[in-house]
């Protein structure tokens, strides 16, 4: 970059020297002087304003010698400044990705995609985006996420994006086949990835969970429910929406894992004081197999590897978190 602004510099001096040579040798106005120092430099070829003196003469060559060869310079120099920010902008974003552990995979920046990454942007989670298509690449670029240009169908992008070293993937692609596709070959990279995909047609859901999805969101029947909801009951939707994307007030709706060396393991929910002192509502407990244990009573015992749905103010919820011995806690959306 030192060396092109060295030679703009040069390049307005060839200008100046240019203008004030025409206007003292040939006694030419402002004007008339800049414009044949512009087309001497260019070589556009255009007719002399006025017949040139010798002295004249010989300062066109020297502009036409001096500014052609600083402007192929500063063309050049440009150029490759634009290639090498490219390069190094890919590699310090390959080498970021390689850095990721225990992140989310995107797979697709489309309708769907772009929402998603908020999420994942608002609950402060590590994430990296699969996309083939240049259109959505620049929306993340100017985003600053980090991407994996190519074709999630194909298993050498998902190690790209470190498959093996990720914790969830979402499958959002354009057609059924390629999320089919892209789930199966994930499980096989990384059997205990937990795949939540998008299906489109009825049909797709079968294939999708033999292909080895965890979770399959169909947006048409998600929406028709959500309808449905709003207009049977929509104070319950609303307050939903508020305590799960924290909009407005102060509260959340949270799953936190129990660890192995949480204090509160082997204890009942009474003896945990989670409700008298920080103000917690266990809504659920969820003990895997799709076992939920629905609104607990005070003398349910807590156990190792439990995931506790609770809702109360954010502040308080990290402190259960702490108090979990979670790694880390996962805000519902």
């Amino acid at each position: 970059m030192k060396r092109l602004f060295t030679a703009l510099l040069i390049l307005n001096m060839v200008i100046v020297v240019g203008t004030v040579g025409y206007m003292f040798i040939e006694h030419w106005s402002l004007l008339d002087a800049f414009y044949m120092t512009i087309i001497s430099i260019t070589t556009t070829g255009f007719a002399e304003i006025r017949p040139l003196s010798p002295l004249g003469r010989l300062l066109t060559v020297v502009i036409i010698i001096t500014g052609v060869s600083t402007l192929a310079y500063v063309g050049g120099r440009a150029f490759q400044e634009l290639i090498e920010s490219q390069i190094f902008r890919r590699r310090k974003m390959s080498k970021q990705v390689k850095q990721l552990n225990n992140h989310y995979i995107v797979c697709g920046y489309g309708r769907l995609g772009r929402p998603i990454c908020s999420e994942l942007v608002a609950n402060e989670l590590p994430f990296v985006v699969i996309e083939k298509d240049e259109k959505h690449i620049d929306q993340l670029l100017e985003n600053g996420f980090l991407f994996v240009p190519g074709d999630a169908t194909q298993d050498e992008t998902l190690l790209n994006a470190g498959i093996r070293r990720a914790k969830g993937l979402i499958g959002v692609l354009a057609t059924d086949a390629e999320n089919v596709y892209v789930t199966l070959s994930a499980k096989q990279l990384n059997q205990h990835l937990f795949v939540v995909t998008r299906a489109i047609e009825e049909e797709a859901e079968k294939k999708l969970i033999r292909a080895g999805a965890n979770r399959i969101v169909k947006p048409y029947e998600i929406g028709a429910h959500r309808m449905a909801h709003l207009l049977i009951r929509p104070g319950v939707v609303d307050f939903i929406d508020i305590v799960a994307r924290n909009k407005g007030i102060d509260l959340g709706l949270e799953e936190i894992m129990l660890g192995g060396h949480s204090p509160l393991v082997n204890k009942s929910l009474a003896d945990s004081a989670i409700r008298q002192k920080l103000n917690i509502i266990i809504v659920a407990i969820n003990r895997g197999d799709e076992q939920y244990i629905y609104n607990p009573t005070s003398s349910t015992t807590l156990r190792s590897g439990d995931r506790l749905i609770a809702i109360g103010h954010w502040e308080d919820l990290q402190k259960l978190n702490h108090l979990c011995d979670s790694k880390k806690m996962q805000k519902s959306v």
